[in-house]
């Protein structure tokens, strides 16, 4: 006898097909089940009231605030629980109702739809990369800094720039080591670090562009958040933007809109020069995933195609240890916005304050982390000791086949 917990559709249709269950039924009988926890904020007591009345109906429930049964609250948080076939039935049940329940049953199809969602193919200039649920793909940081908070920075004395052989000979050993992407910055985002002058980021990171551009056969992001750098790395051969600061800029999307470049929106709370002062939350990940969500259809409205926005939490960007804790535990939240998630973890300081360690010695905390962030729901992560990443990623894999 066996208790099994799984928790994606294709592994529950494997089990059923090498039981030889007949394919008819395990159309029918997978998503009886995949059971959801879904919470909608806010609704008016009416709703929520017929919400829970025809999630009863359907054999699962809805827990809502008592008041709101009686009345005596006009508003009330819901939680709906049932699994995949009630929740389809629902949306069909609400779907000419009154109260808002039919654009409401509109928006649960899509969140289920898209949290349900395993693969995604990226088209980034001439390379395609293709994401699938538990096999992350690696991005390989290069920074062109002295500063760094890693360590890593190939300035590693002020004023003294690293030779361009160096650079090339640097990045062809993190793909060959199995980086899919080489994301290059050329300004720390540190917490607490001055903004560099655009001048400077210009002469550290476009030469390096340019060049890896014409060595490499992997993507090349970009790493800033100042449009004009952005459109100089785009001209000269990179086709992916890592904008820290979430398109705060509406340069930056008009930019990206007109390479038809991909993106990568990353929540920050505040700026890099004081993110990490008392930041507060009120509720973590709903917060986070509403600034997301508006980043996103921002981008979208500026010509940027959504097949081409990645997101990204924001570990370590106005956040507290603890913060960085609770996005890596319920990272796979963010999968309702239907696209792939980044998680940065590589030698952050959550990792340093739980095991007391400098940047340069958290690479076991990485590895712990970027599994956890893997299993998670992560499709990309971006770390700075790719060949260690990619073998704890191959037994990842590894057991996940099984």
């Amino acid at each position: 006898m066996q208790i099994l917990q799984i928790k994606r559709y294709n592994e529950i249709a494997a089990l059923m097909r090498r039981m030889k269950v007949d394919p008819y039924g395990i159309k029918i009988m997978v998503p009886k089940a995949l059971t959801f926890l879904m919470r909608l904020d806010a609704l008016s007591n009416v709703a929520a009231n017929i919400l829970k009345q025809e999630m009863l109906s359907l054999g699962g429930d809805a827990a809502i605030t008592k008041d709101a049964i009686t009345g005596k609250v006009k508003k009330t948080d819901c939680l709906l629980i049932g699994n995949l076939s009630q929740f389809r039935s629902l949306h069909s049940k609400l779907s000419f109702q009154p109260f808002g329940l039919a654009k409401l049953s509109q928006i649960i199809s899509l969140g289920l739809s898209n949290y349900q969602r395993d693969n995604f193919t990226l088209e980034l200039g001439r390379h395609k990369l293709k994401l699938r649920d538990n096999c992350p793909k690696i991005m390989g940081i290069i920074n062109l800094t002295p500063d760094s908070f890693s360590g890593d920075g190939l300035y590693q004395t002020k004023g003294r720039r690293p030779k361009a052989d160096d650079i090339i000979k640097y990045a062809q050993k993190i793909v060959a080591e199995g980086a899919d992407i080489i994301d290059l910055g050329g300004e720390s985002s540190r917490p607490g670090a001055k903004a560099l002058p655009i001048k400077e980021e210009l002469k550290r990171t476009i030469p390096v562009v340019k060049i890896l551009a014409k060595k490499i056969k992997v993507p090349i992001s970009i790493d800033t958040y100042k449009p004009e750098v952005a459109k100089q790395a785009l001209d000269q051969g990179a086709v992916l933007v890592n904008d820290i600061s979430g398109l705060r800029n509406p340069e930056m999307a008009k930019v990206i809109a007109g390479y038809k470049a991909g993106v990568i929106i990353m929540h920050m709370k505040g700026v890099p020069q004081s993110m990490q002062k008392n930041p507060r939350y009120t509720c973590l990940l709903e917060e986070i995933t509403a600034y997301l969500d508006k980043a996103i259809n921002k981008a979208v409205a500026s010509g940027i195609d959504r097949q081409k926005i990645i997101i990204d939490p924001g570990i370590g960007f106005g956040k507290t240890a603890e913060h960085n804790l609770a996005v890596l535990k319920q990272l796979k939240s963010l999968r309702i916005l239907g696209r792939p998630i980044l998680a940065g973890v590589s030698r952050k300081s959550f990792i340093g304050k739980i095991l007391n360690l400098p940047a340069d010695e958290r690479i076991n905390g990485t590895l712990a982390s970027c599994v956890i962030a893997a299993e998670n729901g992560a499709s990309i992560l971006r770390v700075h000791d790719v060949k260690k990443v990619k073998e704890a990623l191959k037994i990842f894999r590894g057991i996940n086949r099984q």
